[in-house]
């Protein structure tokens, strides 16, 4: 179960786990995740649903070519893999930069998107942590070699690992960090990291928004979780999105920080369930987008 399996497009390698069957549910990792790290709450929903997760080009066991590490062009790869599979429509959920890369999704595709799920979002306001914004400056692949040296990657798995043992929480955290750093042992990861990262975030923060686009969501099924702990991303953009999308609903996860799918994947796959059970999917026709964008009407919505 949530076996690697792998599909060329475009010339590419992309990598790409399924678990389950089922309405398909897409989950999209953060930045230098993986799918791996959604396999914890992807196996709690795999009962039923078809739950799917890939590793975004550059990141993970996907190829990193040198090109188009924005957001849309990552929602493109996800639509381009959909298709391949046969997946029309699903539920996409986001944690971190995934949102980001969720929500480009829907705003692309959105004849694809049953609903939206955002996990400690990335999009939602300008403030991000400061190890971040120094990774965005110039010359930080010199500085990212040295912190992803398996030596420093190994301490901190072994502190994260003692940390757990003693009942910690932040070990959790620690041993996140560490397994998102192994894979920028390699230099093409590393270049695919920093054209990811200099694509959202400056030393100013997060250079992306979705602020002005939230009205899109309106009458849309859009979940919203966060981890009480959260330092990366503030809790405070989720409560803000919270309230400028009507209808929509609001988790926090107390135990969990800026990782609920590895901090509290239990609390999140609970979370993310009774969202999928107590909504009906939406279809929204092509012909419908254009009065949603244009501020006419609220576009019709078909459930089922």
């Amino acid at each position: 179960m949530f076996e690697p399996r792998q599909i060329e497009l475009h010339g590419h390698e992309v990598i790409y786990r399924i678990a389950g069957s089922g309405p398909p549910v897409v989950l999209v990792h953060g930045m230098v995740n993986s799918s791996r790290h959604w396999e914890e709450v992807a196996v709690r929903l795999a009962g039923d649903y078809m739950v799917i997760a890939p590793d975004l080009i550059g990141h993970g066991d996907s190829a990193t070519p040198r090109g188009d590490y924005s957001l849309g062009a990552h929602a493109a790869v996800i639509r381009d893999l959909l298709a391949a599979i046969g997946v029309e429509r699903s539920t996409v959920v986001g944690h971190s930069l995934g949102g980001g890369v969720a929500m480009q999704f829907f705003w692309q595709f959105p004849q694809h998107t049953e609903r939206l799920a955002l996990v400690s979002s990335g999009g939602l306001g300008q403030e991000v942590s400061p190890l971040l914004r120094t990774a965005a400056l110039p010359g930080a692949s010199a500085l990212l070699w040295l912190i992803a040296h398996p030596r420093l990657v190994s301490a901190l798995w072994e502190l994260g690992d003692r940390l757990r043992r003693r009942g910690s929480g932040t070990g959790v955290y620690v041993q996140a960090v560490a397994r998102a750093l192994r894979p920028l042992e390699r230099a093409g990861a590393r270049e695919a990291f920093l054209h990811t990262l200099r694509a959202v975030i400056d030393v100013r923060g997060q250079r992306v928004s979705a602020l002005d686009r939230l009205y899109l969501l309106d009458g849309f099924p859009t979940l919203i979780v966060w981890g009480e702990r959260d330092h990366t991303i503030p809790l405070a953009h989720g409560r803000a999105a919270h309230a400028a999308v009507p209808g929509s609903r609001f988790e926090t996860l107390p135990g969990a920080a800026h990782f609920p799918h590895l901090e509290d994947p239990d609390g999140l796959a609970t979370v993310l369930r009774d969202f999928l059970e107590t909504t009906e999917p939406v279809r929204i026709e092509d012909g419908d987008w254009g009065g949603r964008v244009g501020g006419r009407d609220l576009a019709k919505v078909h459930s089922g």
